[in-house]
């Protein structure tokens, strides 16, 4: 039986890139998670072999399930582009949701976007660039150059995820981008009425093509409002679903959702984003993080393997009860609302 919660058949490897955009004079890094060759098989679930990489921003050592620069299974896979918001951890936000995918057979790919490079970019270099990076990002997968040229990738399965700013960055790159087939977007910026500091680029949904969208939203966001998500969601283009996540913040798209929600309850914010820590509400009163990161993982894959790469199983799994099956493992969401073609 289908089953979306579970980790899939391939055992996964990651790679470090060192990207060179010539067009944009840009030097960045990206993050590459993939399906392994047999001959790694259970080594991401063996402790010695797990990789270990250091947080740029805290120093600190954290772990992923996946083995470093191991053998690639043979090809071609569907790609997906992740999109990282402003979080601390960049590239590496969400390796929990980077390394299931790739589990199930996906290549995924997170670069440093371009406001980590060039750390002074405005508003308006964000919007002209972030959908930039994503485009690049895609050449430079199908191109095949560095250390990336064994990893097989289907030209036709492309889509994209992201988070926060990074969900803002994948609805918008369809606009300028019509290899993009599928998108999932968490917590996306672009709602109504942004509230301060929070970054206010608008979407005008100008598609290429049509994209099948999910999104997945947290119902008491602090951040990104439900209210404003709503109408985010209200005037995206058909076909789209979207599931709301009860008792969960901002921050429960990522890593260490503990961690990372207590690291923002608790930071001195300037003025203009002091309700920052004033309204959030400490991490023992939300949902887990792990059951969070299963609601995460388990609907973003079923919709890529409903929406781009057809599987009947997959839209079966979406269309009937989802509500329940959440709830079997004590996870507390709903759809808010369909709508198709």
């Amino acid at each position: 039986m289908y089953d979306p919660f579970k980790r899939g058949r391939f055992s996964v490897g990651v790679r470090t890139l060192q990207l060179h955009d010539r067009k944009r004079s840009l030097r960045t890094l990206a993050e590459t998670w993939y399906p392994t060759a047999e001959s790694h098989f259970g080594q991401d679930y063996a402790t010695q072999k797990l990789d270990v990489y250091t947080l740029d921003e805290t120093g600190e050592s954290r772990t992923q399930e996946a083995v470093r620069d191991a053998d690639a299974a043979q090809g071609p896979h569907p790609l997906v582009i992740y999109s990282h918001g402003t979080s601390r951890w960049k590239r590496r936000s969400a390796t929990f949701l980077c390394a299931h995918l790739a589990s199930h057979g996906y290549v995924v790919t997170a670069l440093d976007h371009y406001e980590v490079v060039v750390p002074r970019a405005t508003g308006d270099d964000l919007v002209n660039n972030r959908p930039a990076d994503v485009s690049f990002l895609i050449d430079w997968m199908l191109a095949g150059v560095t250390n990336t040229g064994d990893i097989g990738i289907e030209p036709s399965r492309i889509c994209a995820v992201g988070y926060s700013l990074g969900g803002w960055t994948v609805l918008s790159a369809p606009e300028s981008e019509d290899r993009i087939r599928a998108v999932v977007a968490h917590a996306p910026t672009g709602g109504l009425k942004p509230r301060p500091g929070v970054f206010d680029g608008k979407l005008s949904f100008k598609w290429k093509r049509e994209v099948p969208a999910m999104y997945l939203f947290a119902e008491d966001d602090t951040l990104t409002p439900f209210e404003g998500e709503k109408d985010l969601f209200k005037r995206a283009p058909a076909p789209k679903k979207s599931f709301v996540l009860r008792k969960a913040d901002h921050m429960h798209f990522l890593d260490a959702v503990e961690e990372e929600h207590e690291f923002m309850r608790t930071t001195e914010w300037p003025e203009e984003m002091a309700f920052v820590a004033e309204e959030l509400r400490p991490a023992s009163e939300l949902c887990s993080g792990s059951k969070a990161q299963t609601f995460t993982a388990a609907l973003t894959l079923a919709h890529l393997d409903a929406s781009l790469l057809w599987k009947d199983d997959a839209r079966r799994w979406l269309g009937e009860n989802v509500r329940e099956k959440l709830l079997a493992l004590g996870i507390d969401a709903y759809g808010s609302g369909r709508s198709a073609r």
